[in-house]
């Protein structure tokens, strides 16, 4: 793995949401490559918040608990940190349908919470926003690059949308030095398991390891491309090095696409039980689903000088081993 340089040895470094299933991850690198990281996060459990995710790393960084739209909690935080890598938000696609509101909260509130903190007390820091390709809504064409429309099928996509436009914008007006990597279908060790509301691949592998059928929606030929944690690990620390990526909408992806049948039926494989079952569509994920859709990830090639590595093979079977030995930390809620 890169050192990056050296670039952030004895860096301090801030992570919102770093007890969560990516931010964990970057902040196990960061703490190897010589940061000093500090994590900010609610540890709300529904949101995939852990302390199991950063155990190995609690003598090595420092923890605040709170919450991000604590506006002078996070005006103090900001304060002196070069880099804030921002991953607090609300992922959930059917629970921002449920309850819009806390999703408003969490992905547009809070988004402007800290950008003022940063804004009034340290204009000098980079921020890196974690985005989602899931704001493009239903493709027009495919692969999917940044200038495809943006048309979300969900309060979920709205308020994400919502969210990177502030850090844009406060980059073109306020000159802060932020951008936004939508990401797409990160997989890997830390995920939250305890429910399927955040995503279909780690939901699948509890299933399998569960000894349970994979629920396919139609055929299961749908497209996805996934990246692996390490792989968008590593794209947010290029992206907090690199004065080019300011201003920018940056979009991830995967070795290449995969259906999603394709996707379960390696699961099965590589867990060695579990099934698939093929089912009609259910009327409220039929009304917000996208279809085929996977990301051309260009721009993150040519202006942070990133691909993905690893693929869904290799990716799973790390997954996998890592949840087979610490189940009882993830398994916390009986399977839907």
């Amino acid at each position: 793995m890169s050192d990056f340089g050296g670039f952030y040895a004895g860096l301090p470094v801030m992570i919102t949401g770093g007890c969560g299933f990516i931010g964990s991850n970057l902040a196990s690198r960061l703490v190897s490559l010589g940061a000093r990281v500090l994590i900010v996060d609610v540890l709300a459990p529904e949101y995939g918040g852990n302390l199991f995710n950063i155990s190995h790393l609690r003598d090595r960084l420092t923890l605040n608990i709170a919450d991000v739209r604590t506006e002078w909690t996070i005006r103090y935080l900001v304060r002196d940190q070069a880099v804030l890598f921002n991953l607090a938000g609300q992922v959930s696609h059917l629970d921002s349908m449920t309850d819009p509101v806390t999703d408003l909260e969490i992905n547009c509130r809070a988004q402007l919470t800290l950008l003022e903190a940063c804004r009034r007390e340290n204009p000098s820091i980079a921020i890196v926003h974690a985005s989602t390709r899931q704001i493009y809504g239903r493709p027009r064409y495919l692969p999917l690059d940044e200038t495809h429309g943006t048309v979300p099928t969900d309060v979920n996509g709205i308020n994400k949308l919502a969210g990177e436009q502030y850090h844009l914008l406060y980059s073109s007006v306020h000159g802060l030095r932020t951008c936004a990597l939508r990401l797409t279908n990160t997989f890997g060790p830390r995920m939250l398991m305890s429910h399927g509301r955040q995503g279909f691949l780690p939901w699948f592998v509890r299933r399998a390891m569960d000894g349970l059928p994979i629920t396919l929606y139609g055929d299961g030929e749908q497209l996805r491309d996934v990246t692996y944690v390490d792989d968008a690990v590593d794209a947010f620390l290029l992206a907090g090095r690199n004065p080019a990526a300011n201003g920018l909408a940056i979009n991830l992806g995967g070795v290449r696409p995969y259906s999603l049948r394709a996707i379960a039926e390696t699961i099965v494989r590589l867990v060695g039980q579990g099934s698939l079952v093929t089912v009609p569509w259910p009327d409220e994920r039929r009304a917000i689903d996208i279809g085929s859709v996977y990301s051309d990830h260009r721009r993150a090639r040519e202006v942070l000088g990133w691909d993905p590595t690893i693929d869904l093979e290799e990716g799973l079977a790390r997954m996998i081993a890592f949840y087979r030995l610490h189940r009882d930390r993830y398994w916390t809620a009986a399977p839907e």
